[in-house]
């Protein structure tokens, strides 16, 4: 049942050839096996088999699923809860509305697993409003894996939210979900999760919820990506050395790989770990148009640039930290040898200006300031200026900084400056763009039969979150 270790292999545990569409088809499959599996086994041991099989989060941040679940169970607090994390907004990436279109009863039975395994009293899958199609469809799976029995004295609810980038954040989404705005919290949600009633600032709390007594407590949350969830009911069933037997020592398993922007055949796939970059670009994405070659690839806005001389770097979150960059969503948008590396920053500069929430002054103003600069670079009208300002504002952007967005400004920018400076003094030399061309953000509305659908209202989209006419 255990193949051999070869990295490389076409995969497909998460993405059907066929979609499952209904809770007959699923089970017929398999389905439910996993969570039979975690009966069984028991809440301690489930955990134990996910901590082996070296399950790691697939939503960018590649923590290790089994230890995050051992620390929520061992958290003190009133309830737990278990949220998945289906707010994917980052540009480049469409793997979990690609995974929710194919088989939303996998991920359902994740979350129960997973809410069965830490002590939830209730799990929340949150997708965003405009996802119409995937929220219906997850929504069908959670009712009808529930009405067969499958949930085990938890319940499921589907939560539909803003179209805001922050949605997506960890600590928004639990915002969202109490019924308030996208503005990230202070505290991470294993800290100070769902309905918690002590207090996160100042000494105010909220009022305890029936059933609770004695001191304010928090309720201790397990927030997990779509993918990550979608692998569990398949260990389980399988067994974690099954998983093992894919990708790498540190990044075993599978991952879904969204690939856009200069590539033909625009694309999500799931390939294993531990494949160079370069073959994930090819298989996934169709490569490059003929004449052309791959000059920067961007893995979302959240990590440095990776550039061709890198194209090697095996797919796994020690390759990429070896080259001084990040995995992330494994969403990658590639651009070849006719962008703009100027222009590029500047779209992903403003994408970031306009998605902070303005909670955090400098990150606000900063990202805003960065952008300007940018702009100015871009259209040949910049001075020596402009670029002192802007490496000012990248160094301080940061400041107290409550989520990543932040960092992500500055890492990624700064990378581009450092890669390539040159592109940079042609703009300040010459006074103009000397690879004048689009380079459109990949902020995704579809992907489907190689063509890629961009959010082209992004561009009228205001710091204030208003849309601007037209």
């Amino acid at each position: 049942m255990t193949p051999a270790r070869t990295t490389g292999r076409t995969v497909a545990h998460l993405l059907a050839s066929e979609p499952v569409d209904a809770i007959d088809a699923y089970l017929a499959q398999g389905g439910g096996e996993g969570l039979r599996r975690a009966v069984e086994l028991g809440p301690e041991a489930t955990i134990e088999e996910v901590r082996r099989s070296g399950l790691r989060g697939r939503g960018g941040g590649g923590f290790v699923t089994g230890r995050k679940w051992a620390g929520v169970r061992a958290q003190p607090g009133t309830d737990r809860y278990v949220v998945v994390n289906g707010a994917e907004g980052e540009p480049g990436t469409f793997k979990d509305r690609a995974l929710l279109r194919a088989n939303p009863y996998q991920l359902v039975e994740g979350a129960i697993i997973a809410g069965f395994a830490v002590g939830a009293v209730e799990v929340f899958i949150a997708v965003k409003d405009a996802f119409a199609a995937e929220a219906d469809g997850v929504t069908r799976a959670a009712a009808e894996l529930q009405a067969a029995g499958m949930c085990h004295d938890c319940r499921v609810t589907i939560v539909r939210g803003p179209d805001e980038y922050l949605f997506g954040e960890e600590k928004a989404l639990l915002e969202v979900i109490e019924g308030n705005a996208p503005l990230p919290r202070l505290f991470p949600p294993h800290e100070h999760g769902l309905f918690a009633t002590a207090p996160q600032t100042g000494w105010q709390a909220t009022e305890a919820q029936p059933g609770h007594h004695g001191r304010h407590e928090s309720n201790p949350t397990v927030v997990n990506n779509v993918e990550t969830l979608s692998n569990v009911p398949h260990i389980l069933t399988r067994g974690a050395d099954w998983f093992r037997s894919f990708g790498t020592e540190e990044s075993p398993g599978t991952v879904v790989a969204t690939v856009v922007g200069d590539v033909r055949r625009p694309a999500v796939g799931e390939v294993e770990l531990g494949t160079p970059l370069r073959e994930v670009i090819d298989a996934v994405g169709g490569g490059v148009a003929p004449g052309r070659s791959v000059k920067a690839v961007f893995s979302g806005v959240a990590n440095p640039v990776v550039v061709a001389e890198h194209l090697e770097v095996p797919l796994s979150y020690e390759g990429f930290a070896r080259i001084g960059s990040g995995m992330g969503a494994a969403g990658f948008i590639v651009l070849d040898d006719t962008a703009c590396m100027v222009e590029a920053a500047r779209q992903f500069s403003r994408f970031l200006y306009i998605e902070s929430c303005g909670q955090c002054p400098p990150c606000k103003r900063g990202s805003g300031e960065i952008t300007d600069r940018l702009s100015h670079i871009e259209a040949g009208v910049a001075t020596t200026d402009d670029v002192a300002e802007m490496g000012g504002w990248l160094a301080k952007v940061t400041d107290g900084n409550r989520c990543y967005l932040a960092v992500e400004e500055q890492v990624l920018v700064s990378s581009i400056l450092r890669a390539f400076p040159e592109e940079f003094d042609e703009h300040l030399t010459v006074g103009r763009c000397p690879r004048p061309r689009d380079v459109p953000l990949p902020k995704l509305v579809d992907l489907r039969d190689g063509e890629a659908v961009y959010d082209r209202s992004h561009y009228r989209k205001q710091p204030d979150w208003t849309y601007s006419p037209g």
